[in-house]
């Protein structure tokens, strides 16, 4: 039963990929809510730790400064990729957060897309198109969690 960390940009599609998961039963934690971050902004990482040294099966979800700390305690490093306008158009349109709304937040998206995530690539075990359908993302992850 592995333990997988989903990660990427805002508006990859994470929380709605965690959701589609949830819904088929399996345990998932979306460390964007329920304080699993520490003052400076940062993963708590005893409680990542605590939790993933306890759970045998579970997708978790986030992108913080300090991730990479945790990853020999998950199986897969899922990074969810897309071009940056497929980003900018989700968070413009999503309901249930509300970063990314303003000029100045999509500029950090932008900056973000360029200089972070080819550092979340190097630590992927698995890069998925987030620009797909969630049920063919939800699928491949399925495959992952069952095998």
């Amino acid at each position: 039963m592995p333990r997988i960390l989903v990660t990427g940009m805002s508006g990859a599609g994470k929380s709605t990929l965690l959701d589609a998961l949830a819904t088929r039963g399996y345990l998932t934690v979306d460390t964007d809510y329920d304080d699993w971050t520490v003052a400076e902004g940062l993963w708590d990482l005893p409680r990542m730790r605590a939790l993933l040294e306890q759970t045998p099966s579970i997708v978790v979800s986030g992108t913080f400064e300090n991730q990479a700390e945790a990853y020999d305690l998950f199986d897969h490093i899922v990074l969810l990729s897309a071009p940056v306008e497929v980003y900018l158009e989700r968070v413009r349109s999503r309901t249930n957060n509300p970063y990314g709304k303003s000029a100045e937040q999509e500029a950090e998206i932008r900056v973000f897309t360029r200089d972070v995530e080819p550092l979340l690539r190097n630590g992927a075990t698995l890069e998925l198109d987030a620009s797909r359908p969630i049920a063919d993302l939800t699928a491949e992850l399925e495959l992952l969690l069952t095998n």
